[in-house]
């Protein structure tokens, strides 16, 4: 996404998070302060190590569903979608809790690029409707997920009084 600079000059990078109709997001700093890529590397290697202590204690050989990364992503997808309606809805959080809990723990937790290594695993396997069963699965689950962790957070917030 791009914003506009006027009659001069390329247009500039724009996060995609950021409504520009909203004064206050219009002046986001160009740059991750230290501070931001800190809590997302600390976070990182926190969901990460999870993640291999998840697909270490449940390994899969090459040819079956790989449970372990199914759960681990679609898990993932669903604390992404309870965090995301969390911190923007429900509470005032603080400015590093997105970098942290979002990017950081459950974007080191989630791996779709693993996802990928297996299916392409289970097809050289000589197991193609496997591959394609966890690609597609995964995928569906994932965003069902998403779905359902924002919307049953949006709900349990809204039957509280504390949707914002």
């Amino acid at each position: 996404m791009t914003e506009p600079t006027g009659p001069v000059g390329p247009p500039r990078p724009v996060d995609p998070d950021v409504d520009l109709h909203v004064p206050a997001q219009r002046g986001e700093p160009a740059r991750a302060p230290w501070s931001t890529l800190g809590v997302i590397a600390a976070g990182g290697a926190a969901g990460a190590l999870a993640r291999h202590a998840l697909s270490t204690a449940f390994p899969h050989t090459p040819g079956r569903f790989g449970w372990a990364i199914f759960a681990v992503n679609v898990g993932g997808c669903l604390l992404i979608g309870v965090l995301m309606v969390a911190i923007t809805e429900v509470w005032r959080a603080h400015p590093l809790t997105r970098p942290f809990l979002g990017v950081g723990v459950l974007g080191g937790f989630t791996t779709f690029s693993t996802h990928i290594v297996e299916a392409q695993d289970a097809l050289a396997a000589g197991a193609p409707r496997t591959a394609l069963a966890y690609l597609a699965g995964t995928l569906l689950a994932a965003l069902v997920a998403v779905y359902t962790g924002a919307t049953a957070t949006r709900a349990l917030a809204r039957s509280a009084g504390r949707l914002r």
